[in-house]
């Protein structure tokens, strides 16, 4: 088995916090034996997995509105009753809930929109309405409060497929990509996935096409009352978080009146500025589909586009709208009689992550399958400006995005991953290690510049020239990385997903506003990760802007000293990433703080010794730390108990030992919950590669700080 831990020394270049104080030697027993053994097997798992191309790419699954949405445009394209739509829809089949409806993660509760989405689906491909599985979908449904309960999005598609008027739908006219950068409301001020959604949804609003399908394709038997009955403005959402600074103000009935005072306006014909307003939304949007992956390379502005292209006169065979549905080819993975899509790919996250736990797991720097993930990341840093450079035009374009093509939308967790990778694997070799730091130096125009220091040892003196010859690349995207991420903390400190200072609370009110991300503020499990990358490039807390940081993820912490988890399920991944974050920073593990957000953590440890969250903790927090045991979660716990100082402890030997146990014989760990937060109370997300990478990421870490991996016992092997 060729999996680099036969031929390879500890020297990967994890921070020294994290790495025993100098090589242990260690008496080789069963259990460092097994330890080695599951390296070795999921090592050898992630390798056989790589594209030959160098990254790597796991499936990103959601809940069924995907497929569902999909056969919904099938069906105004004219193709309800397509090969697709039907294999779109025997996989939204075969997802039914036994109690009749659909979740939105496995295990959770019926999703009123993607239960009358998926519903509705079935029956636009002929699927019989008086078959069993379809009234057991209509009454859990109706029980649920019927269609009148839908989100605004799916009265989109209600209205576009005949079902419901526009006027019942909340207004989005496309006047507001008019606004001012300085007005309060200008689409800047939106979270950039909100954003890519409104601008075509605008054009919708603005030309409202329908397209009535046959009455055995509707579903008036699922409205408790009437499709007509349905009101013209939202009622409140139930799964809008709550606004941090509360208001006597009650801002729906705000905005539901400014809704019902605009489509009064429009009906008397009073839309001045419509033309000029459609007219810059469709270059809005036609210069984004430049270097992407479709618009915002996510599933549902890809959808929208389509429809908004062809309001615009766009034929179906041209350049534009064909190379959406190419996209929305790209996210459909195909079986024998289902298909299933996803919401958009994960390439450069997987790459990342994948690089930085096969050098945790002591795969040298210098391995040409490594060399090949490096290269190809560094083929995807961003060097245009996109989005987020409305509000820093002067700063240098730099950092990573999530997908395989997105140029606008670069986002700080990516940049983030990439860079650790980076800093994980520069080129050195069991003989050679080298480490880089970044030192302030001037500030150039708004931007402070920085200077790597690179240090290292080598007997060799020859091959230490080869290696800082190919690093330069390497360092001069991380430079640009640490500029670029400097430059979009927020004013409070901390650091949100794609924009600076994204935070204007009014907007989570807006009628339209129920996916509940409509903006994109500061988060505490983001903010730490950026500490662990300034950490681990040599950055201490008497950098002004990162001692501000510092103080932003202190106080997000909860009252039981746990962290909210954003982006990840939930608690577990919120208190594991600022634990971490924390102490690469230095922070020293002996802070009551970070002692009592490591007991919270073993006072979550089940009885088989892993950890699990479920996603219902978004809307029940009290369930926080609770929820079936999977790989991904334990090994998030593991990762903060070994920032925490926790090595030796019982905790960490019990949930290493979980993951052996749980480890299948080709290196893989069975994962089928979804860990993954893509908007909390509203959709989450299954990553398949989080249940590989995750795990060996800690027990690589754990068997390094363990001394179970060191230089000795790896020139053993090579012996």
């Amino acid at each position: 088995m060729n999996s680099g831990l036969n031929r390879l020394g500890s020297h990967s270049l994890a921070s020294p916090r994290f790495a025993p104080g100098s090589p242990v030697e260690t008496t080789p027993d069963a259990h460092s034996t097994d330890v080695r053994a599951a390296l070795e097997r999921t090592v050898s798992w992630m390798f056989d997995h790589q594209a030959s191309e160098g990254y790597w790419c796991g499936e990103l699954e959601g809940d069924t509105i995907l497929e569902s949405e999909y056969i919904l445009l099938l069906a105004y394209l004219g193709k309800g009753q397509s090969e697709i739509a039907r294999k779109c829809a025997e996989y939204i089949r075969q997802q039914q809930m036994p109690e009749g409806g659909w979740a939105m993660f496995p295990g959770g509760p019926i999703e009123i929109s993607g239960s009358v989405k998926a519903y509705w689906a079935l029956k636009i491909t002929g699927h019989d309405p008086q078959a069993e599985y379809m009234v057991r979908a209509r009454e859990a449904i109706r029980a649920a409060g019927g269609a009148e309960k839908v989100n605004s999005f799916t009265r989109y598609y209600f209205a576009l497929l005949g079902i419901i008027a526009y006027k019942q739908c909340p207004a989005v006219p496309p006047e507001v990509i008019l606004l001012p950068k300085w007005a309060p409301f200008n689409i800047y001020e939106m979270s950039s996935w909100s954003r890519t959604i409104l601008i075509p949804l605008s054009l919708l609003w603005a030309y409202q096409p329908s397209v009535k399908l046959p009455e055995s394709q509707q579903f008036r038997e699922l409205f408790l009352t009437s499709p007509e009955a349905l009101p013209v403005t939202m009622p409140p959402s139930e799964q809008l978080d709550a606004m941090k600074k509360p208001s006597r103000v009650d801002w729906h009935k705000v905005f539901a009146a400014l809704d019902r005072s605009w489509k009064a306006l429009e009906a008397a014909r009073l839309k001045p500025l419509r033309r000029v307003a459609v007219r810059k939304a469709e270059k809005w949007m036609n210069d984004r589909f430049a270097k992407s992956d479709g618009l915002g390379a996510i599933f549902p502005p890809i959808i929208w586009s389509i429809v908004a292209l062809q309001c615009l006169g766009y034929a179906e065979d041209s350049p534009e709208i064909q190379a959406a549905h190419r996209e929305l080819e790209k996210l459909t993975i195909h079986e024998e009689t289902t298909a299933r899509l996803e919401p958009c790919r994960s390439p450069v996250w997987d790459t990342a992550i994948s690089l930085i736990a096969l050098r945790e797991a002591a795969v040298p720097a210098d391995d040409p399958r490594l060399r090949r993930a490096v290269d190809w990341l560094l083929s995807k840093e961003v060097r245009d400006q996109g989005d987020w450079s409305v509000r820093l035009p002067d700063v240098e374009p730099g950092g990573w995005y999530f997908e395989f093509n997105n140029e606008f939308y670069p986002d700080i967790d990516d940049t983030i991953m990439v860079t650790m990778a980076l800093a994980k694997c520069l080129p050195g070799d069991l003989f050679t290690e080298w480490r880089a730091e970044f030192v302030p130096t001037s500030q150039v125009g708004p931007q402070k510049d920085y200077s790597a220091v690179v240090a290292g040892k080598t007997a060799r003196g020859v091959r230490a020239c080869g290696d800082l010859e190919r690093m330069q690349p390497m360092l001069a995207a991380m430079k640009r990385a640490v500029r670029w991420m400097t430059a979009m903390q927020c004013r409070n400190g901390g650091w949100a997903a794609f924009d600076r200072d994204n935070d204007r609370e009014l907007l989570t009110r807006v009628p339209f506003a129920d996916h509940n991300a409509m903006i994109d503020p500061p988060t505490a499990d983001i903010t730490a990760r950026t500490l662990e990358m300034y950490g681990r490039l040599g950055f201490t807390l008497e950098t002004p802007h990162l001692a501000k940081a510092l103080e932003f993820v202190w106080s997000e912490q909860e009252k039981d000293f746990a962290w909210y988890g954003r982006w990840g399920v939930n608690y577990l991944y919120g208190t594991w990433q600022c634990l971490v974050g924390l102490r690469e920073i230095g922070v020293p593990a002996t802070d009551p703080r970070m002692r009592a957000a490591a007991d919270w953590l073993k006072c979550k440890q089940q009885t088989d010794g892993g950890w699990g969250e479920t996603a219902r903790t978004y809307d029940e927090p009290h369930l926080r730390g609770q929820g079936p045991t999977t790989a991904s979660q334990t090994a998030w716990a593991l990762l903060g108990l070994l920032s925490a100082g926790e090595v030796e402890s019982t905790a960490v030997r019990r949930g290493i030992e979980y993951l052996m146990r749980a480890q299948q014989e080709d290196g893989s760990w069975n994962e089928p919950e979804f860990t993954g937060t893509g908007f909390p109370r509203v959709f989450y997300l299954r990553y398949h590669l989080y249940r590989m990478y995750f795990p060996l990421m800690a027990i690589g870490r754990y068997a390094r700080m363990a001394g179970i991996l060191t230089e000795d016992s790896m020139l053993r092997a090579m012996a």
